[in-house]
């Protein structure tokens, strides 16, 4: 019997934001952050994670159309967030749907980034010439702001759209306009209610998509969740949970900030608790479904958050927090309690999943992880890489080095120095 596959897929969380146990942070060198994510937690538990997995490029679009093509970003036909997906280009999601899945998905896609329009119900052909058979793509949090504002006709996507039809579309534009102009330390919550929240509104979509599969063939359903990227949203309950917790302090960050930025990293915080409630939530109908015994869960992220490291917030950069991201399995025939060290690129999730299914990988640039997560092999590639335009990271066990017009301008020993504080090139 092929399995399911609920693969859930957050925007910019960072890979060491996660509830690891103390021995992967002291790998890390890095001080454990006090998360609330008890469902995440569990599948780490009875799965499987990578804690050195990284995206292939550390922004939107291209990460997501590497993932869907199995292509590295040298050969990826998306090279930055003004390029739509090619719809005549190969895609796992269209090989799971020729064999016979459901193939379905919520939430922020970024396949059609540049076409500031998703539909009112989160349907445009386009997707369907991809590979999915059903969808709810909406728009990431600014990109609604944007496409909402264009033109008098107001939303150009599902997620506005329920907005408007509830009457919040007003307030939640205005305070919109407020993060923009309080810049990247402002933490104030939105105005929006639990239930209208960005996140929270993805995971009931996902809950109804779920529903709808039919029973006699397989499944695969991919989650976007449009946080934990910034700006720093959260609702008024959400923030009310964290506002006397205490983070670590950023790496080689803005001592001056200290205090502003431990109240940016409280809402991060909060997001990826909803994240995880909302994950709880879309576990429980799997086991409601009867599907749990045959249904494999990924927990991965497009790209990470600088979350003021080096001073720096977003991505976009080689820096360890902009390109290295969770990923997690857990299922039928995944070893249970293993957090490995092993190199891991998304990009080879399609692979996985692809062998996991029984279907015959075509995308000959990534690679399968199905030996390391069954237990026959420690690991599948020997290095990874992320990249830009102007940039490249190739990371093995022991080294990174980052290219720059052809140039080696960095090189740290990510084993002894995984914070990258010295530069060996130097």
């Amino acid at each position: 019997m092929q399995p399911n596959f609920c693969f859930i897929f957050p925007d910019q969380h960072r890979g060491d934001w996660m509830p690891y146990e103390d021995p992967i942070f002291e790998k890390l060198k890095t001080e454990k952050p006090p998360l609330n994510m008890p469902n995440v937690k569990k599948l780490i538990n009875s799965g499987a994670c990578f804690y050195r997995c990284v995206t292939p490029s550390p922004l939107c679009a291209p990460a997501r159309a590497c993932l869907a093509s199995g292509l590295r970003f040298s050969d990826c036909p998306v090279p930055d967030n003004d390029v739509d997906y090619p719809t005549d280009t190969e895609s796992f999601y269209r090989v799971l749907r020729d064999s016979g899945y459901s193939v379905g998905g919520v939430g922020k896609f970024d396949l059609h980034k540049a076409t500031y329009f998703w539909g009112f119900d989160g349907w445009v052909d386009g997707l369907g010439k991809i590979g999915f058979t059903s969808a709810v793509d909406s728009e990431g949090k600014w990109d609604a702001i944007g496409a909402y504002n264009m033109t008098p006709t107001g939303p150009k996507g599902p997620y506005m759209k329920y907005l408007r039809d509830k009457g919040l579309d007003g307030d939640h534009i205005s305070d919109m306009g407020r993060r923009r102009e309080g810049g990247k330390y402002y933490t104030e919550p939105t105005t929006l209610p639990d239930s209208a929240y960005g996140d929270t509104w993805v995971g009931t979509n996902g809950i109804k998509m779920l529903k709808s599969f039919p029973k006699d063939k397989p499944w695969f359903l991919q989650v976007n969740f449009p946080g934990p990227h910034a700006p720093w949203d959260v609702t008024q309950s959400m923030r009310k949970r964290w506002e006397n917790i205490s983070f670590p302090a950023a790496g080689n960050g803005d001592a001056s900030k200290a205090a502003d930025l431990n109240r940016v990293r409280q809402n991060y915080a909060a997001m990826l608790e909803n994240i995880d409630t909302q994950t709880g939530l879309l576990l429980d109908e799997i086991r409601r479904r009867g599907d749990w015994d045959n249904t494999i869960i990924i927990y991965s992220s497009d790209h990470g958050e600088m979350l003021g490291d080096w001073g720096r917030f977003g991505k976009s950069c080689p820096d360890r927090g902009s390109i290295n991201v969770p990923l997690v399995f857990a299922g039928p025939g995944i070893r249970e309690n293993i957090c490995t060290g092993a190199l891991a690129e998304i990009t080879d999730l399609s692979a996985t999943i692809l062998d996991f299914a029984g279907i015959s990988n075509r995308f000959h640039e990534a690679y399968s992880m199905k030996k390391v997560l069954t237990g026959e092999a420690a690991s599948y590639r020997r290095t990874v890489q992320s990249a830009l335009s102007n940039w490249k990271a190739i990371i093995g066990k022991k080294y990174k080095i980052i290219i720059q017009n052809s140039e080696v301008t960095e090189k740290y020993n990510v084993l002894e120095d995984p914070l990258e504080r010295e530069n060996l090139i130097r």
